[in-house]
């Protein structure tokens, strides 16, 4: 009996909660705009991955080509064709390397190509040609993306050279590559499919809102209310505490499902993610993902005298969490003390559940370490948070 008194009540505590959520339109309103449009401003600037869009290149061909026969084309020539072939690259000449720097400078170019004097030379006499890639290292992922891209097309471009000329001098060889390569790398996935950064990201964004608004939420359900007196009302009520906290955690989970169903009904229907894995799952592991953050959210709100310390508290915290808990990168990229800090935060685990199950398909014995963790901090927390909610509401 006092066990269905207890559900009861909580019963009452959360539809309070949730009946004030929907009478307030521009509250209810920003519940739903928040997670939308972040997930479309992340969607549309991370859509294709690690690919790499349209980019101008400034090419210095300063080869001398010397030594060449009449009807004889410069391998520079050559080199100069190809990439003005290419659909993402858009190939605008320059005299030197500091024309080419020059450009990248004032925004013209994302980058360069230098050809040195002696490069047809180098080739004749049977040495190696070097090409210098100009690359613009205040944008260090473009950086990266077009240093990547020069240096696989140069050496696609260098076998198929060197493809021709075992053909010219050896015509018995049938097969001149597997002499330049003989070994090949093919890459495959742990599941069959095409991935893009996006689909990393998307189930880091859904772990990450539903925190918010765990951690949002709490401060004008608690704070808040005591401020304008309506929670000494339930105080006083033959009400036990455990049934406000239960009741203010349930409102504030289906607040914080709300936004996880909207970014997965996102990520599916506009910008293509697969779901590798079960939905039941993923939506466990959110509840999962609001249990271990309630405690910590009431912890905070019990100490703030205000809602407006309350606020000020969870945003204090909750940025930090946004970029250690590898929700935009992954923390392997972070310093080895960040990645120690990482581990003490139950968003981390969250977001690397979430990613195995969505992206990989993991089910729960794969996931199983994360689970445990995420189960003994909301745990641990509430534990803490239930008497300290007490003793605080008390004075």
């Amino acid at each position: 009996m006092a066990i269905k008194l207890t559900m009861y009540h909580v019963y009452l505590v959360a539809r309070k909660d949730l009946t004030e959520l929907f009478r307030n339109r521009l509250g209810l309103a920003m519940l739903i705009i928040m997670p939308v449009f972040m997930m479309g401003m992340v969607g549309f600037i991370f859509p294709s991955g690690q690919s790499l869009g349209p980019v101008t290149l400034a090419v210095a061909n300063m080869d001398q080509a010397y030594g060449l026969q009449k009807g004889q084309v410069a391998t520079s020539g050559l080199l100069v064709n190809y990439l003005n072939r290419m659909d993402n690259f858009t190939i605008t000449s320059a005299s030197s390397m500091d024309d080419v720097r020059g450009m990248i400078q004032r925004g013209e170019v994302e980058g360069g190509i230098i050809i040195p004097a002696n490069f047809t030379a180098c080739l004749n006499s049977g040495r190696q040609g070097t090409i210098i890639v100009i690359t613009d290292q205040s944008n260090p992922q473009m950086s990266g993306l077009l240093q990547g891209a020069m240096t696989a097309i140069f050496h696609q471009i260098g076998a198929a050279f060197a493809e021709q000329t075992i053909k010219t001098m050896i015509p018995s060889i049938k097969n001149p590559l597997a002499v330049i390569q003989p070994l090949t790398v093919t890459t495959q996935g742990a599941v069959p499919g095409h991935f893009n950064y996006f689909e990393f990201m998307a189930p880091g964004i859904m772990a990450m809102n539903v925190m918010m608004s765990v951690m949002t939420g709490l401060p004008a359900a608690i704070s808040h209310e005591r401020e304008i007196g309506t929670l000494d009302g339930m105080m006083v009520a033959p009400i036990n505490r455990l049934s406000i906290i239960l009741g203010k955690t349930l409102a504030q989970t289906m607040r914080g499902l709300l936004q996880g169903t909207l970014i997965l009904i996102m990520a599916v229907t506009l910008f293509g993610v697969t779901i590798q894995g079960s939905i039941p799952l993923i939506f466990g592991l959110l509840l999962l993902d609001v249990f271990s953050f309630v405690g910590i959210g009431i912890v905070i709100t019990s100490f703030a005298k205000d809602q407006e310390t309350a606020t000020m508290m969870m945003m204090t915290i909750m940025f930090p969490m946004m970029f250690l808990s590898g929700v935009f990168f992954p923390t392997q990229q972070m310093p080895w003390y960040m990645q120690d800090i990482s581990k003490l935060i139950p968003l981390s685990y969250a977001t690397s559940a979430l990613r195995k199950v969505v992206v990989l398909g993991a089910g729960i014995p794969a996931i199983s370490s994360e689970i445990i963790i995420l189960a003994t901090f909301g745990i641990v927390f509430t534990a803490i948070a239930i008497p300290l909610f007490k003793r605080n509401m008390t004075r």
